[in-house]
């Protein structure tokens, strides 16, 4: 026996077995019915359809039905997540995971943060840098990017941490890769994190080798992104060998 919720907001049952006229009609006289009420909504990414949906964050009460006419009560039921389009119902840790339009300025706050945090620690004298630091962010989606906002950026990010004349991930920076990184990390395969780490180690190597700098930068974008150590370094080494 398998449980099922209808659309109107009662709970019933659906039998995998062929089920007999006397059960269907006891059925019928008795039961356990739940009346659900909406306490919240919004915008949630469904699992069932596939996409950002609408949502209703409902809780409700059990009662034990004689003839439809509740006459016991049975506890509470929820709090789930109704869909508003399929209608079925989730636990509410189903919210935990971004809608689609979230993920994406996610990962292009993520995309922008990692590429400031190697022009940060590699300097901006370098032209071929420069360029693939613009590639790089107008492929994220920052259509106006250009060269001379990064300069702008770096020397304001310089400017507020208080960074001296020799570049480092300083603590500053270092929580700037984390808050960018960390929470987009969950949500993000494998080959999405990796992505990620190789972007910014191609732009440090636009220049020529790795600096100390900017191979701590990357470390520590690859600790916020959940990536081991030694998968960090693998990366770096294959990002010597790979081309944009």
């Amino acid at each position: 026996m398998l449980p099922d919720r209808e659309r109107n907001g009662r709970e019933s049952r659906i039998f995998a077995t062929p089920v007999s006229r006397g059960r269907v009609l006891r059925r019928r006289v008795i039961g356990v019915h739940t009346a659900w009420t909406t306490v919240g909504d919004g915008e949630f990414f469904c699992p069932a359809c596939g996409g950002d949906r609408n949502y209703q964050r409902r809780t409700g009460r059990r009662r034990f039905v004689l003839l439809g006419v509740p006459v016991l009560p049975r506890g509470a039921a929820g709090p789930i997540v109704e869909c508003a389009a399929c209608g079925d119902h989730f636990g509410t840790d189903v919210l935990d995971h971004p809608t689609t339009t979230r993920l994406s300025a996610m990962v292009r706050d993520a995309v922008h943060t990692v590429v400031l945090a190697i022009l940060a620690a590699g300097g901006t004298s370098s032209r071929t840098t420069l360029d693939a630091a613009v590639g790089a962010l107008r492929g994220a989606g920052f259509d106006d990017a250009c060269e001379e906002q990064l300069v702008a950026l770096v020397e304001a990010l310089a400017a507020d941490t208080g960074r001296a004349t020799v570049p480092d991930c300083g603590p500053g920076l270092a929580i700037e890769l984390h808050e960018a990184l960390g929470p987009l990390a969950p949500h993000l395969a494998p080959a999405g994190r990796e992505a990620l780490l190789l972007q910014g180690a191609r732009i440090a190597l636009a220049d020529g080798p790795y600096t100390p700098a900017e191979r701590e930068v990357l470390a520590t974008a690859g600790g916020a992104l959940t990536i081991g150590a030694d998968e960090v370094t693998r990366l770096m080494v294959a990002a010597r060998t790979t081309h944009f």
